[in-house]
């Protein structure tokens, strides 16, 4: 006999900081929800990073909600496990109603207006589900990687630890990105001879005229900007996080000073075919984009002191320390010392569980600042949900905020149209 779905006015699909966060706010406003995690609360962080990993972003902006950082070091950048006790000592400060372990496999809307909710623990209805899943579920590895020798290990970025974890030799890292870039200069700095597929991600600095870039744009203002002011509008969403670091108390990810030091780089990697790696030529271009977005932001800093009277140290543009010769579009695998690849070139989503009209023709969620026109559907986490901070530790906290007053109102609406229906 099937046993009754058990109700909960709102389900929360994802126990990551996003989830947690709407979880605080619902139970500052007593609404009773549960949080669906098909893990342990935050495991990406303990599970899918590196053991270099630390934070791009200073501790002060760590700020979710009853819960900002209080460490010693505000200006400094936790690390992999700093960042997991951080968030650990979060979970404990929410004491959410967190069922771990348990995987939504569906959501649907049923012909009684509720949501159905499919779980790998039992069936539940709820009036609201908020998708808190994030963005990034997975891993973009491109067929070409079937055509590779066997003798070639491959992992993703998600997949990397360590350089003692690859076998000897050198390494290929595909993609320039935030993760690109860190485990290239980690294996760098291990000492192997690195590989790296430089794509169009753009860089900037990590200080500049005597303070972090971060303070500099938060002071102008730039992460309270929304979507809806930003010159690019919705198009921000698929831009590509500028690299830089917050490793050994913060620095430039620069490059071409790597190639000073012997890394070799070249353009995408477009394909495998007849024992060669083939390469874009756009090697100069990719570098010579990147610095231009470096140079704009410090120009736009520049701004902001002169206009504002602030007194600040002066400091140059960045000139290119090298600069690539013949373009390498070819290499033979047999030619080098090749053993690994790590594939640093992101994830797609994974919203196939969510039988629900919310998709754009790209596949991606439409809505507006997390609502969609679905009532009673949500998304919490994504990169520029409203703002720069939305899908991370800084303003995801006030996207939740926002997130529980909708929620709210959508159900005292509902309460108030079932207490007076005919």
């Amino acid at each position: 006999m099937t046993s009754t779905p058990r109700h909960v006015p709102v389900a929360i699909v994802g126990g990551g900081q996003a989830g947690l966060s709407v979880s605080y706010h619902l139970t500052q406003r007593g609404i009773d929800h549960l949080v669906f995690e098909k893990h342990t609360a935050a495991h990406t962080w303990a599970t899918q990073r590196w053991d270099t990993f630390c934070l791009v972003t200073p501790n002060w902006q760590c700020d979710l909600p009853g819960h900002p950082y209080d460490g010693p070091d505000p200006d400094g950048f936790m690390k992999k496990d700093e960042i997991v006790a951080y968030l650990k000592g979060f979970v404990a400060n929410v004491n959410p109603p967190l069922r771990e372990g348990v995987a939504v496999t569906r959501v649907a809307r049923a012909e009684d207006g509720l949501f159905s909710v499919r779980t790998s623990d039992g069936d539940y209805t709820a009036n609201e589900v908020v998708v808190a899943s994030g963005g990034y579920h997975t891993p973009i590895i491109p067929r070409m990687a079937e055509k590779l020798p066997g003798s070639i290990t491959q992992i993703h970025s998600n997949q990397y630890r360590n350089p003692a974890q690859l076998p000897e030799g050198e390494v290929l890292v595909v993609g320039s990105g935030q993760s690109g870039a860190q485990i290239a200069e980690d294996l760098h700095l291990a000492g192997r001879a690195v590989h790296l597929a430089v794509g169009d991600a753009p860089r900037c600095a990590r200080f500049y005229r005597g303070r972090d870039v971060v303070t500099w744009l938060a002071d102008m203002g730039y992460y309270e900007m929304t979507i809806d002011n930003h010159p690019l509008r919705d198009g921000v969403r698929d831009n590509t996080n500028h690299y830089v670091t917050g490793r050994d108390g913060g620095r430039d990810i620069d490059l071409r000073r790597f190639a000073t030091e012997g890394m070799n780089l070249y353009g995408v990697l477009e394909d495998y075919d007849d024992g060669s790696l083939r390469f874009r030529d756009n090697l100069k271009r990719s570098l010579d984009g990147a610095d231009r977005t470096y140079n704009s932001i410090n120009a736009a800093i520049d701004k902001y002191i002169t206009e504002n009277n602030v007194n600040a140290p002066v400091q140059a543009h960045y000139t290119p320390v090298w600069e690539p010769g013949a373009p390498v579009t070819s290499l033979t695998l047999a030619g080098t010392g090749i053993t690994a690849i790590v594939w640093c070139i992101g994830f797609t989503p994974d919203f196939r569980w969510l039988d629900v009209s919310v998709f754009n023709g790209a596949g991606a969620p439409k809505h507006k600042r997390g609502v969609t026109q679905e009532d009673g559907v949500s998304f919490i986490g994504l990169p520029w949900l409203n703002t720069w901070g939305s899908g991370r530790f800084g303003a995801v906290g006030r996207d939740a905020e926002f997130l529980a007053q909708t929620i709210q109102k959508r159900l005292d609406a509902e309460r108030f149209a079932l207490k007076f229906a005919v």
